[in-house]
C-alpha cells in the first residue's frame, strides 16, 4: 500500500492534536497555569478525571495494566504521593528500585498518555507508616514535626528538594516536555494547624512551606489541600465524598476548583467491617462538582493495592482501598469503574459549553435546579439536571421538555436538550468477585513447622529496669519487642484454693501482646484503632520458686496523622500479680531484658537460606509464636494469586523472601467476620517452581487449611430498564449539536468478558421485571419465557455481546406484565474457550 507523504503528514498532525486534547503529548513542552476557571495547558483549558495510583501499593509488573485500565476508563491524570520512608530508611541510604521505582512508574504514566500530579509531602498520611517520615527523623533533637521548627523545615527541605531535581533531571516536569503538571506540598495541615498557635508557628510554617515549595522550580503549580490560608499562588484543593456541595471555592477568585481526594470508599482497619460507597453517589458527586465550576476530580483511590511489609499505619489492613474502581489486584470492580467512564464521557461532551458557557442557575422546585452554561447568542449549552432528594424522584419540565429525574441524581444534557447520562440509571455492566482453588499450587503442598523458643531473662543481653517505650525501642525495625523478667514465689504466697489462681495483669497503651508464664502460653490482648490501649488480665500457674514472665509485645504500624506524632509513644504502663497471699505483686520495675524482634525474624527464616538455621518437623496442631513453611508450583493460568487465610490467626507471611504483609483473622467486625481474610500473592514474586511460602503464627492456627486460590470477575451482569439512557457513547458532538450515532437508541444491555475469554454459560436472564444484584439476581412476577433463550443467542461463545432491551416483547404477555416497568437482568460466566 501507498502511502502519500502528504498523508503521513496530516496524520501526525492529528495524532498530535488527538494527543493534545485527549491527554499528555510526550516529549512535547508545555506551560502549565491557571485562573479562575481552569487549569490551562499551552494555552488550552481541559477538564479533568484524575486517580490515585501509588506505586509501592503494587509492582512494576502490574503498573502497565492498571494504567492502561485507568486510561480506559477515562483518566488523563494520575496522581500519587512520594514515600519518603522508603525511599530514605537509614539516613543517606536512598531506595529507588522495585516497585519504589518512582521515575520508572512515572516514566510509565507519560507513556500511557496521561498527566501526573506529584504529592511530595514529605507528610502525606495516606494510612501509610509514620504518614511518610522515616523514623531516624524523630531522632533528631529539638525536632517538632509539621511546625515552624528549623530542625524539621531544614530536612523537610532537604528531601523536597532531593525529589524535585531528581525529576527535574529526568526531564519530567510539563515545561520539560514531561507529564507532572501539578505538584502538592504538605498535606491536610489546617486539621492540626490550630495546635501550633504558640508563636503562630503553624501559620509561619504554612507560609514557609509555600514559598520553599514555589522555589524549587518545577515550573507547575502547586497546591496545598484542605488549607484555606494556603499562600499565593499556592491553590487551596479539597478533599472529601462531596466537594460539590462541602467546598466553597478557593481563596482568591484567580485560583481554580479542584478536588485532590474524592475517596471511593474509606480504607479500612482490623476490626472494620465493609467500607462502601456506591457508584451512583460517586458519580453524583462529580457531575455536582463540575455542574458548579469543578474542573478537577481525584479519585482516591482509584486503585488501592496492597501494603506489602510492614508499610501501614497503626491497626491499618494489608489490604488497601480494595472498593475503588480497580480492584487490589488491579481488576475492573463494575459498576463503579465502567459508571465513571461512562460519566467522564458525558462530561467532555459539556466540555466546550463548560469553558465558553456563562453559568446559570434555574429552580425547577423544592430542592430541584438546573445548574446551565450557556455561551449568548450560540447554541452552545449544557445542562445539569440534579434532584437532590435522597428519597423521592421527580418529573421537571426544562425547556419545554419533560425529564424524569429519580432520587438523587442528575442527568447530564450536553446541548440542554438531550440526556446523555443519569447518575441513578447504571448502563454499564456489573460483575462479582469469585476466589477458586488452585490445582495445581496444592499439589504435594506439605507443611513444616518450626517453634520460636520462650525466652527466660538469661537468652536477652539487653536489660532495663521496665519495659521499653516501643517506638524508641524498636525504632521500627520490626513488630516485635521481647520484655523478660522473673520472681521468686514462696509456697505460702501462692493462693490456698485450688479455685484460686493468681492473675497476671498488664496494662499497655498498644498495641497487642502475647504473655508467657513458664513458658506456658498465657493470652493474648490488643488494643483497636480507636483506643490504642488495652489491659491485659488472664489466670496464671506459678510455682514455688522462680518464674519467668516473658511478653512478646507488638506493634502495628506507626501514627500517620496529628500533631507532634514525634512525641507519640506505646507499649507497656504496668505489670502485676493479682490474687496472692502477700497481696498485688507490682512487677513494673522488677528489671526486664528485652530484644528486638523474634528469633525467626532476626535468622530470616522466611528466606531460603535463613530457613535452613532452624529445624523443621511436620506440622501437628496449631501453637503459639510458631513459623511454618510450605514450598508450592506456580498456580494455573494468569490470574491474580491470593492466600486464603481463613484457618489461621494473627501474624506475618512471606513468599520467596518478600513479605506480603501483616495479616488477622482473628479480630471480627461486629458482623462476625475477619476484616481481611485474602492476602495478595504478586504473580511477579511467583517462580515456576517451588516457591517458599513462610508464615508466622503468633497464637495458633491450622496451616494445613491455608488455600492459594486464583481471583477472577469472571461473573458479569447487567440490570437496565426502560427508563436507563442509550449507552452515553450512542452520541456525539458536532459542532454545538449532540447527535446520535448508533443504530438503537433504546436501552441495551452491553457486556464485555475479560480479555481473552468468552461467555461460557448464562446463569440467569429474565425480561420482565426481576431485582437484585449480581450474584443475587431473583425473578419478579413477570418473567418472558424464552428470556434465557434470547441471551444465549446474544452472547453464548463470544467475549462482548449487546442484548437490545426490546428483544423480548414482554407486553405480550399481559396479566401481570401489564404496566409494569420493563428490565432486564442478565447474569454470565465467562471463560477460556476451549
Amino acid at each position: 500500500m501507498i502511502v502519500s507523504v502528504q498523508a503521513v503528514i496530516a496524520a501526525a498532525i492529528l495524532s498530535l492534536l488527538v494527543s493534545l486534547s485527549n491527554g499528555a503529548a510526550r516529549g512535547v513542552e508545555k506551560t502549565v497555569t491557571y485562573d479562575g476557571r481552569s487549569l490551562i495547558i499551552n494555552g488550552r483549558r481541559e477538564i479533568f478525571f484524575s486517580g490515585s495510583i501509588h506505586y509501592p501499593r503494587s509492582v512494576p509488573e502490574m503498573w502497565p495494566e492498571i494504567l492502561q485500565k485507568a486510561k480506559q476508563g477515562g483518566l488523563n491524570v494520575i496522581q500519587t504521593y512520594v514515600f519518603w520512608n522508603i525511599h530514605e530508611p537509614v539516613e543517606g541510604q536512598f531506595n529507588f528500585k522495585g516497585n519504589y521505582d518512582l521515575v520508572k512508574f512515572i516514566k510509565m504514566i507519560d507513556e500511557a498518555g496521561m498527566y501526573v500530579t506529584l504529592r511530595i509531602g514529605p507528610f502525606i498520611e495516606a494510612e501509610w507508616n509514620f504518614g511518610g517520615f522515616p523514623y531516624w527523623l524523630k531522632e533528631k533533637p529539638n525536632i517538632e514535626f509539621r511546625s515552624y521548627n528549623q530542625t524539621f523545615m531544614n530536612y523537610m527541605e532537604k528531601y523536597s528538594k532531593m525529589i524535585i531535581d531528581m525529576m527535574k533531571q529526568e526531564k519530567l516536569f510539563a515545561p520539560q516536555g514531561g507529564p507532572i503538571i501539578l505538584a502538592q506540598i504538605e498535606n491536610e495541615y489546617n486539621s492540626v494547624q490550630g495546635v501550633y498557635m504558640d508563636r503562630d508557628k503553624g501559620k509561619k510554617y504554612v507560609q514557609w512551606a509555600a514559598k520553599m515549595a514555589v522555589g524549587l522550580g518545577a515550573g507547575v503549580p502547586w497546591v496545598m489541600c484542605k488549607q484555606k490560608d494556603a499562600p499565593d499562588p499556592v491553590i487551596d484543593v479539597c478533599n472529601g465524598r462531596h466537594c460539590g456541595d462541602t467546598y466553597t471555592g478557593p481563596n482568591k477568585p484567580n485560583k481554580p476548583f479542584l478536588w485532590t481526594e474524592n475517596w471511593t470508599a474509606q480504607y479500612r482497619v482490623f476490626g472494620d467491617p465493609p467500607s462502601q460507597r456506591s457508584a451512583e453517589d460517586l458519580a453524583y458527586g462529580v457531575a455536582r462538582f463540575f455542574s458548579k465550576n469543578g474542573t478537577l476530580t481525584n479519585y482516591y483511590m482509584y486503585h488501592g493495592g496492597t501494603n506489602f511489609g510492614r508499610t501501614t499505619s497503626t491497626f491499618v489492613t494489608t489490604r488497601y482501598y480494595d472498593e475503588a474502581p480497580l480492584d487490589e489486584y488491579g481488576l475492573q470492580r463494575e459498576p463503579k469503574w465502567g459508571h465513571l467512564r461512562d460519566l467522564h464521557s458525558a462530561l467532555k461532551l459539556c466540555k466546550k459549553a463548560l469553558f465558553r458557557g456563562h453559568a446559570g442557575v434555574e429552580q425547577l422546585g423544592s430542592g430541584i435546579e438546573a445548574r446551565l452554561y450557556e455561551e449568548p447568542g450560540t447554541k452552545i449549552c449544557a445542562a445539569f439536571l440534579s434532584n437532590n432528594h435522597t428519597k423521592g424522584s421527580a418529573t421537571v419540565t426544562f425547556r419545554g421538555h419533560e425529564y424524569f429525574l429519580p432520587p438523587y441524581s442528575i442527568s447530564i444534557l450536553p446541548d440542554c436538550k438531550t440526556v446523555v447520562y443519569n447518575t441513578q440509571r447504571i448502563v454499564s455492566q456489573h460483575n462479582t468477585r469469585n476466589f477458586i482453588k488452585s490445582t495445581v499450587a496444592h499439589k504435594n503442598l506439605k507443611w513444616e513447622m518450626s517453634t520460636e523458643k520462650i525466652p527466660v531473662m538469661e537468652d536477652l543481653k539487653s536489660f532495663a529496669k521496665t519495659p521499653r517505650e516501643l517506638y524508641s525501642f524498636l525504632k521500627d525495625r520490626s513488630d516485635y519487642a521481647w520484655f523478660v523478667t522473673s520472681i521468686e514465689v514462696n509456697k505460702n504466697d501462692l493462693p490456698m484454693k485450688k479455685k484460686i489462681t493468681p492473675v497476671l495483669q498488664v496494662s499497655s497503651l498498644g498495641h497487642a501482646m502475647v504473655a508467657f508464664v513458664n513458658g506456658n502460653y498465657s493470652g493474648t490482648a490488643h488494643g483497636s484503632n480507636v483506643a490504642k490501649g488495652f489491659v491485659f488480665r488472664e489466670p496464671v500457674r506459678l510455682k514455688a520458686g522462680k518464674n519467668s514472665i516473658a511478653l512478646l509485645c507488638m506493634t502495628l504500624g506507626l501514627p500517620n496523622a496529628g500533631a507532634y506524632m514525634e512525641r507519640k509513644y506505646a507499649g507497656v504502663e504496668s505489670v502485676s500479680i493479682l490474687g496472692m497471699n502477700t497481696g498485688t505483686l507490682d512487677l513494673t520495675k522488677n528489671g526486664w531484658t528485652n530484644q528486638v524482634g523474634v528469633n525467626g525474624e532476626l535468622n530470616e527464616v522466611f528466606t531460603q537460606e535463613g530457613s535452613q538455621k532452624v529445624k523443621w518437623t511436620p506440622a501437628k496442631n496449631g501453637t503459639s509464636l510458631t513459623w511454618y513453611k510450605a514450598y508450592f508450583d506456580s498456580p494455573e493460568g494468569k490470574d491474580p494469586v491470593i492466600l486464603a487465610m481463613g484457618s489461621m490467626a494473627k501474624g506475618m507471611m512471606w513468599v520467596n523472601g518478600k513479605c506480603l504483609g501483616r495479616y488477622w483473622v482473628s479480630y471480627l467486625s461486629a458482623l462476625g467476620e475477619p476484616t481481611q481474610s485474602e492476602y495478595h500473592i504478586p504473580r511477579a514474586w511467583i517462580k515456576p517452581k517451588d516457591n517458599l511460602l513462610v508464615i508466622f503464627e503468633e497464637t495458633g492456627g491450622k496451616p494445613w487449611d491455608i488455600e492459594i486460590q486464583l481471583v477472577n470477575r469472571d461473573t458479569i451482569c447487567s440490570l437496565i430498564s426502560a427508563l436507563h439512557p442509550a449507552h452515553v457513547k450512542s452520541w456525539q458532538r458536532h459542532d454545538a449539536k449532540i447527535q446520535a450515532v448508533a443504530d438503537d437508541m433504546n436501552p441495551i444491555a452491553q457486556l464485555s468478558c475479560p480479555k481473552k475469554k468468552v461467555v461460557t454459560n448464562v446463569e440467569f436472564a429474565a425480561f420482565g421485571n426481576p431485582y437484585g444484584v449480581c450474584g443475587d439476581f431473583e425473578y419478579g412476577n413477570c418473567t418472558a419465557h424464552d428470556s434465557k433463550q434470547i441471551v444465549e443467542q446474544y452472547c453464548l461463545g463470544k467475549s462482548r455481546c449487546q442484548i437490545p432491551l426490546s428483544a423480548s416483547k414482554v407486553e405480550t404477555y399481559g396479566g401481570l406484565c401489564s404496566g409494569i416497568t420493563k428490565t432486564l437482568a442478565v447474569q454470565m460466566n465467562c471463560g477460556r474457550k476451549t
